[in-house]
């Protein structure tokens, strides 16, 4: 990845209020991560972060990651917590950091309600990441049994959005 399009991104996010920015460009990826102006970590000012990771070998397989509980094992590694209000069914996740939307515009109706009928690859919402409306689309078919997530408020990378039943 060019050098100048990381400082480009470092003051972007500089310049914005996101915590963090991850971007993929091929097989690499950049995540730069901060705290807000004005908060410390361990006395010390953050400044911007940047981590890079190279890309994995292809002769060499990605090692499974041990599974720690029963509850793990049985989500597929997901531990969900026990005091968990979620309904079963698929939990759609946010696929990076941004401002989480249910709608394309603030006077128009949500993408999709509670009840709703959906069909894989159906737009459920949207987020805006770094001025750029990122559309999160179901994987699965099914009825939205809830909306996890609030219009118009921040969503971290992997949050869960919606319960797909």
């Amino acid at each position: 990845m060019d050098l100048r399009k990381i400082k480009k991104l470092i003051d972007l996010l500089e310049e914005s209020n996101l915590a963090e920015i991850e971007i993929k460009e091929g097989e690499e990826s950049v995540r730069l991560a901060r705290t807000p102006k004005g908060q410390y970590a361990g006395g010390y000012p953050m400044q911007p972060q940047m981590m890079m990771q190279a890309p994995a070998p292809a002769a060499y397989p990605a090692a499974p990651m041990p599974m720690h509980s029963p509850t793990e094992a049985a989500t597929g590694g997901h531990a969900k917590p026990a005091h968990s209000d979620l309904p079963e069914g698929h939990i759609v996740r946010a696929p990076m950091v941004g401002t989480f939307y249910t709608s394309p515009a603030p006077d128009k109706p949500a993408f999709v309600t509670v009840g709703q009928q959906v069909k894989q690859g159906e737009t459920l919402g949207i987020i805006e990441a770094m001025k750029m409306f990122n559309p999160i689309e179901a994987d699965v078919s099914g009825t939205v049994l809830k909306v996890l997530a609030e219009s118009g408020q921040p969503c971290e990378f992997d949050q869960p959005l919606f319960v797909i039943g």
